[in-house]
Parts: C-alpha cells; sequence; structure tokens
C-alpha cells in the first residue's frame, strides 16, 4: 500500500491506473500492534487499522480485497486471481509480505494454535482468551512458542490477560539477535515476571486433546499443558507466487532485487517488504531482515521509481525495539556473531548507567553494549537493554553507525542532558568513551 500511495501522489489518475489486490479483508494496518490488542492495551480491531480501501479509492486506488492472486504471467502481464479473474499490467509491484516460520511438527494446525499474522489472528486469539476458562477456575494457560520479538510481546500480552504464560524456545536464550551476556538479561526479565521460559527444547508435536484440539506441545525435555499455542517462530519470505512465476530468488530465499526494488531478471516487476531480500549497510552483505519499518521504505522506493521519479533503497542496519515487562530492549546493526561472519576484527564493550540522574527517583539501570572494528573504532553495532527510557536510545546509536562514525567521533558528540532525561553523560556517549579510552587497536 505504501507503493499505491506513493505512485499516486507522484501521477493522477488519468496518466496511471492503479489496482490492488488483497486475499484478506484488511488492507493498511499495524500487525506490530496485534500484540497490544491482545493484552487489552489497544481497545478494538480499527484503531490498528491506518486505512481503509474506501479511503484509497477516494484517492483513485482500486483495491479488490477478498482477492488471492494464484499466477503471475511475465511474458503476457497479467496477473491471475484465484476467482479466474485476471489482471493486466504494465508495472507489477509484489507485496506478498512474509510466511511465519512453521517447523516440521504434527498439530501446529490444530484448532488451538495461533499464529500473530494478521488481524485476523489477533480477533481469534482474543476470542479464545475471553471464551476459555481453566479447569477447576485456575487460570487458562498459555504456551508461546519462540522467543522473538513477537513471542515475547505475546507472552507479555498473555499474562496481562490473565493467563499462567510458558515460553518455550529451540534456541539457547531469547532474542537471538541479541549477544548472549544482553540475552540472557531479557531471559531473567521473563523469570522474574512469572513467565517460565525453556531454552533448548525444540518442539516435536502439539498434543492434541480428544476434540483434536491442541492441549500441549511435547518438546526434546518434556511435555508442558496449553489451554492455547501462540506461534512466535519468526517469518520467512512468502515467495511461492513470485517463485512459480519464474521469478529469481536471492540468497536469503526472498526476492532479488536492485536498490530500486526492480527484479533483476524482470525490470518490469517490483518487490518490496519482507517478500524481497535487501542488503546490509555495514556488512554489505544481503540480508533478509522482516520488519514494517523496512517493508515502508521500500515501497515508497517501489512506488516512486514505477511513476517515473528515480528513488533507491538505502539498505538496513535491522533497527528494533521491544520490551518486557518493565525492560527495554533495543538493538542496530552488527551482533557479534554477525561481525565475525563478515569478516571484521572487532571488540565489544559493555557499560552500566543508569536512565536518569543517579539521584533522580525514576532512575532505572541500563547496560549498552558497543561493538566497533579494530583499529579504526568504525562503530558496527549496539545493544541496549534496561529501565523506562533505554531503548529509544539505540537511535542515536543507529543514526551514528549510519552516518559512518566511529566510537572517537560519537564520544565527542552534543547530546542532551537534563537530570528527568539523563546523567549528565548520557549512557551512549559513556560507551563510545570506554571504546576511545581504552583503545582502538
Amino acid at each position: 500500500m505504501s507503493a499505491a500511495a506513493q505512485a499516486r501522489r507522484l501521477r493522477d489518475p488519468a496518466d496511471l491506473d492503479i489496482t490492488v489486490l488483497e486475499q484478506g479483508r484488511d488492507v493498511s494496518y499495524s500487525a506490530c500492534g496485534i500484540p497490544y490488542w491482545v493484552g487489552g492495551l489497544v481497545a478494538g480491531r480499527d484503531e490498528l487499522i491506518a486505512r481503509t480501501p474506501a479511503e484509497f479509492a477516494a484517492q483513485d486506488i482500486t483495491v479488490h480485497t477478498g482477492t488471492r492472486a494464484v499466477g503471475i504471467d511475465l511474458a503476457g502481464g497479467v496477473v491471475v486471481a484465484e476467482d479466474g479473474r485476471r489482471f493486466g499490467y504494465d508495472s507489477l509491484v509484489i507485496g506478498t509480505g512474509g510466511r511465519p516460520t512453521r517447523p516440521p511438527s504434527p498439530g501446529l494446525d490444530a484448532p488451538g494454535v495461533f499464529g500473530v499474522h494478521r488481524l485476523d489472528d489477533g480477533a481469534a486469539i482474543r476470542a479464545a482468551i475471553d471464551a476459555g476458562t481453566g479447569p477447576a477456575g485456575r487460570p487458562m494457560r498459555g504456551l508461546v512458542l519462540g522467543g522473538g520479538y513477537i513471542g515475547l510481546e505475546m507472552a507479555e500480552a498473555l499474562q496481562a490477560r490473565g493467563l499462567e504464560v510458558t515460553v518455550v524456545l529451540a534456541d539457547p536464550l531469547p532474542m537471538q539477535l541479541l549477544d548472549a551476556d544482553m540475552a540472557a538479561r531479557v531471559c531473567g526479565a521473563l523469570r522474574e515476571m512469572g513467565i517460565a521460559v525453556h531454552t533448548d527444547q525444540a518442539v516435536r508435536e502439539v498434543l492434541l486433546d480428544v476434540d483434536g484440539r491442541a492441549c500441549g506441545v511435547r518438546t526434546d525435555g518434556g511435555s508442558y499443558d496449553a489451554d492455547l499455542v501462540v506461534l512466535g517462530l519468526g517469518m520467512g519470505p512468502e515467495v511461492a507466487l513470485a517463485a512459480d512465476a519464474g521469478l529469481a530468488l536471492g540468497s536469503t530465499g526472498a526476492i532479488d532485487v536492485d536498490r530500486s526494488q526492480r527484479c533483476r531478471d524482470h525490470p518490469e516487476v517490483f518487490a518490496a517488504g519482507d517478500c524481497a531480500q535487501t542488503f546490509h549497510r555495514v556488512s554489505g552483505g544481503v540480508a533478509h531482515v522482516p520488519l514494517g519499518t523496512h517493508a515502508n521504505k521500500q515501497g515508497r522506493v517501489a512506488g516512486s521509481v514505477l511513476a517515473g521519479r528515480p528513488a533507491r533503497f538505502a539498505g538496513i542496519l535491522g533497527t528494533a525495539v521491544t520490551k518486557v515487562g518493565g525492560l527495554e530492549i533495543g538493538r542496530t546493526g552488527l551482533c557479534t556473531t554477525q561481525a565475525e561472519q563478515a569478516g571484521f576484527a572487532y571488540r565489544a564493550d559493555t557499560i552500566e548507567a543508569t536512565t536518569r540522574a543517579g539521584y533522580h527517583p525514576d532512575a532505572e539501570d541500563v547496560a549498552v553494549k558497543v561493538i566497533t572494528e579494530q583499529g579504526s573504532g568504525q562503530l558496527l553495532g549496539a545493544q541496549i537493554v534496561g529501565g523506562q527510557g533505554a531503548a529509544k536510545r539505540i537511535d542515536v546509536l543507529a543514526t551514528a553507525i549510519w552516518a559512518g562514525m566511529t566510537a572517537e567521533d560519537l564520544a565527542g558528540s552534543d547530546l542532551s542532558y537534563a537530570p528527568p532525561f539523563s546523567p549528565v553523560h548520557d549512557p551512549v556517549t559513556v560507551a563510545a568513551r570506554v571504546v576511545s579510552r581504552t583503545g582502538q587497536g
């Protein structure tokens, strides 16, 4: 929808006819807001909808909801819908998004197992919570599979609705894009909240009751009962339509595009968002990082280019924030594993500080980890875990990495100070100063 809206801004209806096919009933909505709707912080479904099909129609953008595309004829310039209708095109934007990761475990499609992909998923989870009660009056048991952003946000949301919550991970720690020392803080916060966390346990099957409904899971380490199971196992690119049409996929499994979001082998076709491969600004390598921020910007690039205005996508750092209870989490750039894989000789420095002046009554602990290239001090990545006010500090580090700054550059930068917001030396600049003071070789 960002591609359609941008193209319309640049070209009027007399010059460009825009048609959108959407398999569901909603367009332009915040999937990231689903956990907060489930948890009760967002009052209703409509609050997550940014723009409706009718609003797009008022801008001469025709949206066909309930219309699933099942084929693309690249030679003929036609998209075929499931109901048999055929839509011709001169330029095509593929924004099929992501496909939730599903391990090959029996029972994942059973009633009582829920994804967190579309608004209808959120509605289904809310309905199950509203309708269900545990035996003998005990709270319902919610089991979350996966420890990424969505998995942890859903664990907190279920607990907020009164459920007993268990998180089961195949990995040693949650938040695999954090280094182990920072991820351990997240794991500790979950347990302090009363959420049970079981690590290094791949799910082998979803257990079913006599009615065929999910009632738990079996892992390598044991079995866990549940009244509902939520899947937060990550997201891969949804590329079946593109691959069946013969469009080239990149090494990440996503659609191979250039920096104008054009498919390299068919320049009249664009791809943007979670279905498209992109590149990392620090490593220089190809990447697939499914985040709404990237998707929206890539869509704008595609819409600009097909409407005749040159544009290029500038790449990603993978900057993201989330929270678990009162613990805020932020990350950007490369973690140490990624830095090593990219061939950097790196160093990692972690400092402990407070989010506000230490004497301020609302000051909370924060840890800032900075990853730099040895010798040059070039900033490669950063992670922040701490109390209220911690997470958005990652944006300062993301901006510094984006601009190619060194730790010494950042240490000398002019950041703001007032006791309710920061110590006199902000934790970000303190971390950068530690790198500079202790040497960069």
